[in-house]
């Protein structure tokens, strides 16, 4: 799941905390296709990744947290009865809300020593923050001798982002660091949280990150603003189509019809999150048929309404899905992730791989000065503790 080894991660809680711990990872994820529909009770359709965040847990042997992220060589303590956000190591803002909803939720979650490192890319799109989440809780609730259904763990990690950290994300990225499957995409029903794992038959491909190096410091962003435009839309649309509670509920005869009530800014926000729920819904169609080259042009055709309708692509981003697009063996390629930044997947036959890394980068480099982090990437398993003390 994560090329850090749970046995390297034990002995950095030993020589910190002088005991054997239990540890826990969550892996981060990519979306294949279905960006900025989750919180417009969409669909989508993440995969989990091979690169994850890993928690070490032990009891503190009393009711303080004491953490310590190796990634950022930064320590930090709290107490659960007084739980406030910090700007100090805004990280930890992740575990405290973690904890805070395990407390709520009836989770007899002892103080505890917590280790934290991983290998998914903080800022790039990858969601580091769910697997951070879903490896804590899958960590705290080991220690604590409780066992969550996984989707309860993850709306629970979702309730924590949104409510402590503020960031008013979608379910999927702590649905997916749960429940994923190797092997398999997630199709998920961000309404009903139902979902389907959709064989990933990729014959020969990878899943291909390329990462612009451009952080998208999404809590900061225009992701709320984005959010805040969808919401917008529905309510003015909800007097030519009663009834309506999201741009889930509205079609593309919809907007042909009763698109003139809104302005041209909302039209576009809710005509890509409409045609990019029938996309995900065509893709895994698509994925269930084994036709590769039909699923690449939905992910083409998901840029150019991220780019052109969304309007949160970026320069940098739409010059890799360019330089990948000219690559031979290059199935399809778009922006993942909420955009502003962040990562592209292509579909990338494996024997292209060399010349896609070496096209891409040189491409890239050309215009913008630096190289972008390349990383092949394989579908993994969900959530699971890795290992418990001897």
């Amino acid at each position: 799941m994560t090329v850090l080894d749970s046995g390297i991660l034990a002995r950095a809680y030993g020589e910190r905390f002088k005991a054997a711990p239990l540890v826990a990872a969550a892996p981060g994820r990519v979306n294949l296709i279905g960006e900025h529909t989750d919180y417009n009770d969409g669909f989508v359709l993440p995969v989990a990744i091979d690169r994850a965040v890993s928690v070490a847990a032990g009891p503190s042997g009393g009711r303080t947290f004491k953490l310590f992220s190796l990634d950022f060589d930064q320590a930090f303590e709290f107490e659960p009865d007084n739980l406030v956000p910090t700007k100090y190591a805004t990280w930890a803002n992740y575990v405290m809300g973690v904890v805070s909803e395990l407390l709520a939720a009836g989770v007899k979650v002892p103080g505890a020593c917590l280790v934290i490192a991983g290998d998914v890319p903080v800022g790039a799109g990858l969601s580091s923050s769910a697997a951070l989440e879903v490896a804590c809780a899958t960590a705290l609730t080991a220690l604590a001798g409780e066992e969550l259904d996984p989707a309860e763990l993850a709306r629970l990690c979702h309730r924590a982002e949104n409510d402590f950290v503020g960031m008013r994300c979608g379910v999927m990225d702590q649905f997916i660091a749960a429940l994923g499957r190797e092997g398999h995409a997630l199709l998920l029903d961000c309404r009903a949280e139902s979902w389907e794992q959709v064989p990933l038959a990729l014959g020969g491909h990878l899943l291909v990150v390329a990462n612009t190096g451009v952080a998208r410091g999404l809590a900061g962003s225009r992701y709320n603003e984005r959010r805040a435009e969808c919401e917008e839309a529905v309510a003015r649309l909800r007097g030519a189509i009663p009834g309506i509670t999201a741009l889930r509920d509205v079609t593309g005869d919809d907007l042909t019809r009763h698109g003139r009530v809104l302005p041209q800014r909302l039209l576009r926000r809710a005509r890509h999150v409409v045609t990019e729920n029938e996309r995900v819904l065509a893709a895994a169609e698509a994925m269930r048929r084994g036709d590769l080259g039909r699923l690449g042009e939905l992910l083409y055709a998901s840029h150019e309404s991220l780019r052109r309708d969304f309007e949160v692509s970026s320069p940098e981003l739409d010059r890799l899905v360019e330089l990948a697009s000219g690559v031979p063996g290059v199935v399809g390629s778009r922006m993942t992730g909420a955009g502003f930044g962040g990562c592209t997947v292509s579909i990338v036959a494996e024997e292209a791989l060399p010349q896609f890394a070496s096209g891409v980068s040189d491409g890239y480099e050309a215009i913008f000065g630096k190289k972008p982090d390349i990383y092949p990437c394989r579908s993994s398993d969900g959530a699971r503790v890795t290992r418990r003390p001897s």
